[in-house]
């Protein structure tokens, strides 16, 4: 990870940001704090890796909320979402909804640092996930769309000899352009190339 971790702590209660921010930064974890969820919201960048430490309950827009802001926008962020008013159907669509962990207030302070160093190695793996979604995606993109063609056909188990017939074209033709569409991708096998795909939900479907 090139950046460093940061645990973000989101709570209308000025003593509560206030007692985390320290046992946090106690724990040598680096940590920033929010009044609400609209402040967190507005500076936010999701290039930065780390975990969220969210308040359930506050003015305004609810932790909940955020929560499904965050995932409107496609905010891949870990979350462990706090509370002095506990309720199980809202903890379950809070887990159910990715959150990490929900700890009802009073916690302690070995329980909230356990959770968060989880909360940050988890945010290590979605960074490391996304990075190699993000290269992937890159290689498909230089594909042509009669490469693209090739490659649904090939993924279908289609010798290149069918391949050409259906295509209408030449089978050295077919043999380029899966040259072309290997070496783009950069996929050393038949078997590597078809990890690749089913790594890309999206090109599932028929060019």
């Amino acid at each position: 990870m090139n950046a460093e971790p940061t645990v973000f702590v989101v709570d209308d209660d000025a003593a509560v940001r206030d007692s985390l921010s320290w046992m946090i930064e106690a724990a040598g974890l680096k940590v920033e704090t929010f009044a609400s969820a609209e402040d967190f919201l507005a500076s936010y960048d999701p290039l930065r890796p780390g975990c969220l430490v969210l308040d359930m309950r506050m003015p305004g827009m609810s932790g909940i909320a955020l929560q499904k802001q965050l995932a409107s926008r496609d905010i891949d962020i870990a979350i462990i979402f706090i509370t002095a008013h506990a309720s199980v159907p809202t903890a379950v669509h809070a887990m159910r909804a990715g959150a990490i962990d929900f700890l009802t207030k009073p916690f302690s302070e070995d329980l909230l640092i356990d959770r968060i160093t989880q909360c940050i190695e988890e945010a290590r793996k979605r960074q490391v996930r996304n990075a190699a979604q993000a290269d992937l995606a890159a290689r498909f993109a230089l594909l042509t769309p009669r490469e693209k063609e090739i490659l649904h056909d090939v993924v279908a188990g289609k010798p290149n000899k069918v391949i050409a017939a259906e295509r209408a074209i030449s089978q050295k033709t077919v043999e380029a352009h899966r040259a072309r569409m290997m070496q783009k991708l950069r996929a050393r096998s038949l078997p590597d190339l078809m990890r690749m795909v089913l790594q890309r939900q999206d090109l599932r479907e028929k060019p």
